[in-house]
Protein backbone atom coordinates (compact mmCIF):
# COMPACT_ATOMS: atom_id res chain seq x y z
CA UNK A 1 0.00 0.00 0.00
CA UNK A 2 2.87 2.25 0.67
CA UNK A 3 4.80 3.82 -2.04
CA UNK A 4 7.82 6.38 -2.97
CA UNK A 5 8.36 7.50 -5.68
CA UNK A 6 11.37 9.56 -6.20
CA UNK A 7 12.65 12.43 -9.50
CA UNK A 8 14.51 14.98 -9.60
CA UNK A 9 17.91 13.34 -10.53
CA UNK A 10 20.35 14.26 -12.80
CA UNK A 11 24.11 14.99 -14.19
CA UNK A 12 25.53 18.54 -13.29
CA UNK A 13 29.05 20.18 -13.21
CA UNK A 14 30.53 20.39 -9.60
CA UNK A 15 28.99 23.59 -7.71
CA UNK A 16 25.46 23.23 -9.12
CA UNK A 17 22.03 22.65 -7.72
CA UNK A 18 19.58 19.80 -8.16
CA UNK A 19 15.96 19.59 -6.21
CA UNK A 20 14.88 15.83 -5.83
CA UNK A 21 11.30 15.28 -4.54
CA UNK A 22 9.78 12.24 -3.54
CA UNK A 23 5.89 11.16 -3.59
CA UNK A 24 4.15 9.20 -0.75
CA UNK A 25 1.22 7.50 -0.67
CA UNK A 26 -0.91 4.92 1.37
CA UNK A 27 0.01 6.43 4.61
CA UNK A 28 -1.24 8.98 6.74
CA UNK A 29 1.73 11.47 5.69
CA UNK A 30 1.61 13.97 8.48
CA UNK A 31 2.21 11.84 11.17
CA UNK A 32 5.53 10.07 9.25
CA UNK A 33 8.97 11.12 9.70
CA UNK A 34 10.81 10.97 5.91
CA UNK A 35 13.93 10.72 5.14
CA UNK A 36 17.03 10.95 2.57
CA UNK A 37 19.72 8.68 1.96
CA UNK A 38 22.35 8.01 -0.58
CA UNK A 39 24.28 4.78 -1.80
CA UNK A 40 27.83 5.55 -3.48
CA UNK A 41 29.41 2.59 -5.82
CA UNK A 42 31.21 0.11 -3.45
CA UNK A 43 29.72 2.04 -0.33
CA UNK A 44 27.24 1.11 2.26
CA UNK A 45 23.99 3.32 2.08
CA UNK A 46 23.69 6.41 4.43
CA UNK A 47 21.83 8.72 5.70
CA UNK A 48 21.47 12.17 4.22
CA UNK A 49 19.09 14.38 5.98
CA UNK A 50 15.56 13.55 8.22
CA UNK A 51 12.58 15.38 8.98
CA UNK A 52 9.85 14.52 11.56
CA UNK A 53 5.83 14.99 11.35
CA UNK A 54 6.94 17.89 13.17
CA UNK A 55 9.82 19.87 11.07
CA UNK A 56 12.60 18.60 13.27
CA UNK A 57 15.35 18.21 10.66
CA UNK A 58 18.57 16.69 11.04
CA UNK A 59 21.39 16.21 8.87
CA UNK A 60 24.74 14.49 7.74
CA UNK A 61 27.72 16.71 8.64
CA UNK A 62 29.18 16.25 4.73
CA UNK A 63 26.08 17.70 3.20
CA UNK A 64 25.32 20.39 6.43
CA UNK A 65 25.10 24.24 4.74
CA UNK A 66 24.39 22.90 1.44
CA UNK A 67 21.49 20.69 1.56
CA UNK A 68 18.11 21.21 3.15
CA UNK A 69 14.96 18.45 3.64
CA UNK A 70 11.66 19.83 3.60
CA UNK A 71 8.16 18.20 3.21
CA UNK A 72 4.62 19.47 2.12
CA UNK A 73 1.75 17.87 4.18
CA UNK A 74 -1.10 19.28 1.71
CA UNK A 75 1.00 17.17 -1.21
CA UNK A 76 2.27 14.36 0.98
CA UNK A 77 5.40 14.99 -0.83
CA UNK A 78 9.15 15.38 0.84
CA UNK A 79 11.98 17.68 -0.86
CA UNK A 80 15.89 17.51 -0.50
CA UNK A 81 17.37 20.71 -1.92
CA UNK A 82 21.28 20.29 -3.19
CA UNK A 83 23.19 23.37 -3.76
CA UNK A 84 27.36 23.35 -4.23
CA UNK A 85 27.28 19.91 -5.43
CA UNK A 86 30.61 18.38 -5.69
CA UNK A 87 31.83 15.14 -6.81
CA UNK A 88 31.72 13.25 -3.52
CA UNK A 89 28.15 13.87 -3.74
CA UNK A 90 27.59 11.29 -6.82
CA UNK A 91 25.60 8.65 -5.73
CA UNK A 92 21.99 6.85 -5.95
CA UNK A 93 19.72 9.02 -3.86
CA UNK A 94 16.53 6.63 -1.93
CA UNK A 95 13.23 8.54 -0.42
CA UNK A 96 12.56 6.53 3.03
CA UNK A 97 9.33 6.47 5.20
CA UNK A 98 9.22 5.45 9.09
CA UNK A 99 5.53 5.00 9.57
CA UNK A 100 4.35 7.23 12.77
CA UNK A 101 7.99 7.83 13.56
CA UNK A 102 8.34 4.69 15.20
CA UNK A 103 12.00 3.70 13.97
CA UNK A 104 11.16 1.25 12.01
CA UNK A 105 12.04 2.93 8.08
CA UNK A 106 10.49 -0.02 6.42
CA UNK A 107 9.54 1.68 3.48
CA UNK A 108 11.69 2.73 0.31
CA UNK A 109 11.81 4.15 -3.25
CA UNK A 110 13.18 3.22 -5.95
CA UNK A 111 15.99 5.75 -6.21
CA UNK A 112 17.23 8.51 -8.33
CA UNK A 113 20.67 8.68 -9.87
CA UNK A 114 22.51 11.91 -8.73
CA UNK A 115 26.01 12.36 -10.60
CA UNK A 116 28.29 15.41 -10.20
CA UNK A 117 30.82 15.95 -12.36
CA UNK A 118 34.53 17.89 -11.82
Amino acid sequence: QVQLVESGGGLVQAGGSLRLSCAASGSIFNRDTMGWYRQAPEKERELVARITAGGSTNYADFVKGRFTISRDNAKNTVALQMNSLKPEDTAVYYCNLDQAGLGLWNYWGQGTQVTVSS
